[in-house]
C-alpha cells in the first residue's frame, strides 16, 4: 500500500498540466530560475513559486541558492526517468489514430543531440539513421533491424566491429530502433548505437556537459558525422 500511495501522490502532483510543464522544462537537466520557468510555462511569478514549492516538498525538485535567486533542477536520476517514461507513453481512444494525439515539443537544448541512455539521441542521431537505412547498411524489421554485410564492412572501417558487438554484453540487443518520446524520429539504440557514441566521444566530435543530457557537437564532428553512409545523389544526365 505504500508504493501506491506514492504513486497516487506523485501522480496527483504531476497531474497539474502547469507543473508538468516545469517538469518537462527541466528534463535536460539543467537548473532554471523560478522567473524563467514562469515565463516558460505561462504563470505568473507567484504562481510559479507555488507549484515549485509543492513540487520541491514532495522531493521532485532540488532547490540550488545562488545568491539571492533560487534556481530549480530534477531533484534525482529516478524523477527523470519517470518523466520520460510519462512522456513517452503514447496516447489514443478507441477509433484514433495515435498520431493524433499532439507530440511533445522537446526543450531546444537537447533537440540537435543529446544522450539518450547510452547511445545517441537528437536530431543528428534520426539523421545518421536514415541515411544507413537508404545505404544499404541496416536491413530488416523497422523495429528490429540488422546490420547488413555492407553495414559490417562499413563500420569497421569506422573502427565498430560488428562481431566484438555482442548479445553477450548483458542482454543488450546488437541494434535496435529508438524512439524516444513522442515528437522525435527514430534513431540507433542497441550495443551499435552505444559504440557508435562511445567513437564520437572519444574522437572529439562531440562533448559531454556535465549535469545535463546535452552534447555539444563541434563544427569537425558535424562534418564527420554527416559523412556516415552518406549516398552522393545520382547525376542526372
Amino acid at each position: 500500500m505504500k508504493a501506491v500511495c506514492s504513486i497516487s501522490q506523485i501522480a496527483g502532483l504531476m497531474a497539474e498540466p502547469k507543473r508538468s510543464a516545469m517538469l518537462w522544462a527541466l528534463i535536460d537537466g539543467s537548473a532554471r530560475h523560478a522567473d524563467e520557468l514562469a515565463s516558460m510555462t505561462g504563470v505568473t511569478p507567484s504562481s510559479a513559486c507555488a507549484h515549485l514549492s509543492l513540487l520541491s516538498s514532495a522531493g521532485l525538485l532540488r532547490l540550488e541558492a545562488r545568491g539571492r535567486k533560487r534556481y530549480f533542477r530534477l531533484a534525482t536520476p529516478e524523477v527523470v526517468a519517470a518523466v520520460e517514461a510519462l512522456a513517452s507513453v503514447e496516447l489514443g481512444r478507441r477509433g484514433e489514430s495515435r498520431t493524433s494525439v499532439k507530440p511533445l515539443q522537446v526543450p531546444l537544448s537537447l533537440r540537435r543531440a543529446r544522450r539518450c541512455g547510452d547511445h545517441l539521441g537528437g536530431e543528428i542521431a534520426a539523421d545518421l539513421y536514415r541515411r544507413m537505412v537508404c545505404a544499404g547498411w541496416l536491413e530488416g524489421n523497422q523495429l528490429h533491424p540488422s546490420v547488413s554485410a555492407e553495414g559490417c564492412a562499413q563500420l569497421g572501417q569506422l573502427g565498430v566491429y560488428i562481431e566484438a558487438l555482442a548479445p553477450r554484453q548483458r542482454g543488450r540487443c546488437e541494434i535496435c530502433h529508438c524512439s524516444e518520446w513522442s515528437d522525435t524520429s527514430a534513431h540507433l539504440g542497441g550495443a551499435v548505437g552505444h559504440a557508435l557514441l562511445r567513437l564520437f566521444l572519444q574522437s572529439g566530435w562531440i562533448r559531454e556537459q556535465e549535469g545535463t543530457r546535452t552534447l555539444k557537437i563541434s563544427t569537425l564532428g558535424v562534418q564527420e558525422i554527416n559523412r556516415i553512409a552518406n549516398v552522393p545523389a545520382l547525376q542526372v544526365g
